[in-house]
């Protein structure tokens, strides 16, 4: 009786077409991984060599064309009168959550005759009012209180937006603080105010299929822009997702093409069998 021995070929065809595709899946790992790596190695907008590069403001304008620029990360102070209106600009770039902070110190409660009501308003470069996710805006205190704190969570900003809607959207925004209800008697006591503008990265949850043709930025006046300069607007971590899923996509149907099909060839019979 003859004995028909089948050739290991198949075997050894699977085989190295897995170790392949464990080699191409471990590429396109490390391609994920890239973007990461390049976010790490590029200082941020509020990194602490970037802001001692430049001393925190001590004044604030008076408008919105005068406003006083200020860094993320830095703790900006101006002495004031209660009454007066106090104007700020930062920079915000797609992807940014911004959080601005104010501290008021009020005048000495024996020389105040009742309530004070402060207020936090931010504005993006079309001037437009902008919501608050979270924090307080407005806090009221009463005549024994020595200070107020506001806060305001901006919503992420996004890159590409409809004309009609209020996202918020890359450029100068406008931070402006004032008192809104005081005594008449009180207005013109000296007041010393501060403010903190904190950025994060919201991450590739936050990229839109667009981009701005250029930030709103103020034509004239004081200009502020993210260190490194705008965000190209072109790229996205999702380029990044899309290419990877199509290679990891060809290579599972070469894969499975593989196995199925086998070697092409019919069984061996050894010589002399």
């Amino acid at each position: 009786m003859r004995t028909r021995t089948r050739s290991r070929t198949p075997s050894l065809t699977r085989t190295r077409t897995l170790r392949a595709f464990s080699g191409a899946l471990a590429v396109c790992a490390a391609l994920f991984a890239l973007p990461g790596t390049a976010a790490a190695d590029t200082p941020s907008p509020t990194a602490s060599g970037d802001v001692d590069e430049a001393p925190a403001p001590t004044e604030a304008g008076t408008s919105f064309r005068t406003a006083t620029v200020v860094r993320p990360g830095q703790r900006a102070t101006a002495p004031a009168s209660t009454g007066d209106y106090l104007y700020w600009q930062f920079p915000a770039d797609a992807g940014d959550r911004t959080t601005v902070r104010a501290t008021v110190k009020l005048p000495d409660a024996k020389a105040r005759h009742g309530a004070h009501t402060w207020r936090l308003d931010v504005y993006d470069g079309l001037r437009r009012r902008q919501a608050c996710r979270y924090g307080g805006d407005t806090k009221s205190a009463s005549p024994g209180t020595a200070s107020v704190e506001l806060s305001c969570a901006l919503r992420t900003v996004r890159a590409w937006a409809e004309p009609a809607a209020n996202d918020p959207l890359p450029g100068a925004y406008y931070v402006r603080l004032t008192v809104v209800t005081a005594p008449a008697e009180d207005l013109g006591e000296s007041v010393d105010t501060s403010l903190e503008v904190t950025t994060a990265d919201a991450g590739a949850a936050a990229d839109a299929d667009g981009s701005l043709g250029a930030p709103l930025v103020p034509a004239s006046g004081p200009r502020v822009e993210p260190d490194g300069g705008w965000a190209s607007g072109w790229w996205s971590t999702r380029l990044l997702w899309t290419a990877g899923g199509a290679v990891l996509a060809a290579l599972a149907g070469i894969w499975g093409y593989r196995l199925t099909r086998g070697n092409g060839r019919p069984a061996q019979v050894p010589p002399g069998a």
